[in-house]
């Protein structure tokens, strides 16, 4: 629980915790908790190339305007796709953190970021916080940031495994004494996961979802292991034969079908990472287990089929929505872990 004091010192902080995923960014202010949690997603109008809007204001514009006006996710598969929008997405959150404090004073940013970028991509991201305001910038790679807000040693002689599955990537890491032993990174997550669905509907049905709806079923029946009790839903679409509206009632064995594929790569990575990483550190996973991290955490037996396919313990963080940004921020805290665990060049980046 955050004390009175705490939160009056949040409102003078300088220090800023931001998670940039690829399907949701998320910040964190020293003293607050988190302050921002909304889509990676930019309304832009083509004609010009103009900022309309960002974040969740920008997703509900999404098949309401007019040809012109685009929504962008400028991070895709983990990677940044475009790094004008990216800088813009940036600059407004870190805006809105500013709006909500007494002094609009320069801060401390620690920012996670997917592991697969480029020095490039890493380039660019600190540029835009720097833009926006910060006069210190620290990157976190997200697999990292994801285990220290799990709660694993990483600074210890011991081997810690986490699995973060985001939006656009699932990343695989096998950390100790600060370090990443193994990382393994595949372009399958919880996107793969919503188009499965589409592709099963439209196969199965001749009923064309969209992102949304696919979505929901993802979360309401979506599983990777047999359920106690199945369950069934009512999906709304578009009949491809008759251009109609039309709905069909799906169950909760049928999307675990349709996901097997996405899920079976998320497991096949997993196993292929245990594989290679050294037998000592096996050893502490085998008695330690593995973590969860991610919205795709939460897909229902994801942990259970993890732990029959891999002989291990597998279970999810604590609240694995935030583990990155509540890794991020427990590193602004500690200095000395930070200069640990920081993506390389291992130095803050000051702006001339």
């Amino acid at each position: 629980m955050i004390s009175p004091l705490s939160k009056l010192f949040g409102l003078f902080s300088r220090d800023i915790a931001m998670d940039l995923g690829t399907a949701n960014t998320v910040v964190a202010v020293r003293g607050q908790g988190i302050v921002i949690n909304e889509p990676s997603v930019v309304a832009v109008d083509k004609r010009n190339g103009r900022v309309l809007a960002v974040g969740a204001d920008a997703k509900e514009m999404v098949g309401r305007t007019p040809a012109h006006i685009v929504a962008v996710r400028p991070l895709r598969d983990g990677v940044i796709s475009d790094f004008d929008v990216t800088h813009a997405m940036i600059s407004e959150f870190i805006k809105k953190v500013h709006e909500r404090t007494i002094l609009p004073v320069s801060p401390r940013i620690v920012i996670g970021i997917p592991g697969g970028v480029t020095e490039v991509e890493r380039i660019a991201v600190r540029d835009a916080a720097l833009s926006a305001g910060a006069r210190e910038v620290h990157l976190i790679e997200q697999p990292m940031a994801a285990a220290i807000g799990a709660g694993l040693p990483v600074t210890e002689s011991v081997g810690s495994m986490v699995v973060d599955i985001g939006g656009g990537t699932t990343e695989i890491a096998v950390i100790s004494m600060g370090g990443i032993v193994v990382n393994n990174s595949i372009r399958i997550a919880g996107d793969e996961l919503d188009e499965a669905i589409i592709d099963y509907a439209r196969q199965r049905y001749n009923l064309l979802i969209g992102p949304r709806m696919a979505e929901r079923v993802k979360v309401q029946i979506g599983s990777a292991y047999p359920l106690e009790d199945e369950m069934t839903m009512e999906i709304r679409g578009r009949n491809l034969i008759t251009g109609l509206p039309e709905a069909v009632t799906v169950t909760s064995i049928e999307i675990r079908e349709a996901i097997s594929g996405p899920v079976g790569a998320i497991v096949e990575a997993t196993r292929a990472a245990i594989d290679q990483t050294p037998p000592e550190l096996v050893a502490d996973l085998m008695e330690n287990g593995i973590a969860l991290a991610g919205g795709g955490a939460l897909l229902k037996g994801l942990a259970q089929r993890l732990t029959d396919e891999t002989r291990m313990r597998v279970y999810v963080a604590d609240d694995p929505l935030s583990c990155v940004v509540r890794g991020c921020a427990h590193a602004l805290e500690r200095p000395d872990l930070l200069k640990q665990v920081q993506a390389p060049p291992h130095r803050p980046v000051t702006p001339h």
